[in-house]
């Protein structure tokens, strides 16, 4: 599917309503080399409330809620196009304005010659109090990223927060998450 036939829709506000999903499900997603859906488990289907025509296609950020840091994102990102895995923290928005909390585990794809063909997402529902203690450094962090007009400027700032802080504790990002 192209850039014109991305989903028309409108603007969707938070509802701040959790969207639900069990313990021992997994969402699971994959996607091209750009970020577009190119498949999805029924149970990301459910928690987002898209259907698969409305999704496949396209970027995986539709999903996006506006309290998750570009600076989180930035950082998953590069390390996928290095090849590398990651385990992060991320909440999403479903297509009505509810929300979830995953532990999500993002993986390159690979073809038989070991070309990055795409990447693969499993997302667990994670502890809530792992939750609690996330989201304090995520609201600092888009503190940050607000504190500046040039959105660029304020998710750099942000990354170069999160790093300090991640080479205080001495850690990467992902053993910092999967410590907490």
């Amino acid at each position: 599917m192209n850039k014109d036939a991305d989903v028309a829709r409108a603007p969707v506000q938070p509802t701040g309503r959790e969207s639900p999903f069990h313990e021992d499900e997994i969402i699971v997603s994959k996607t091209d080399l750009k970020g577009r859906l190119t498949y999805t488990n029924d149970v990301f289907l459910r928690v987002s409330g898209f259907s698969a025509k409305e999704i496949i296609g396209q970027p995986h950020s539709i999903i996006r809620h506006p309290d998750m840091p570009r600076a989180i994102f930035k950082l998953l990102w590069e390390t996928i196009e290095a090849k590398g895995e990651i385990f992060a923290y991320v909440v999403n928005m479903a297509s009505n304005g509810d929300h979830y909390w995953v532990l999500a585990h993002v993986t390159p794809s690979f073809d038989a010659q070991g070309n990055v063909v795409g990447y693969h997402s499993n997302r667990r529902k994670p502890d809530r109090d792992k939750v609690e203690k996330i989201i304090p450094i995520y609201k600092a962090l888009l503190a940050k990223e607000g504190s500046v007009r040039n959105q660029k400027d304020g998710m750099l700032g942000s990354t170069e927060m999160l790093h300090a802080e991640l080479k205080t504790k001495g850690v990467a990002y992902d053993e910092f998450v999967l410590s907490l």
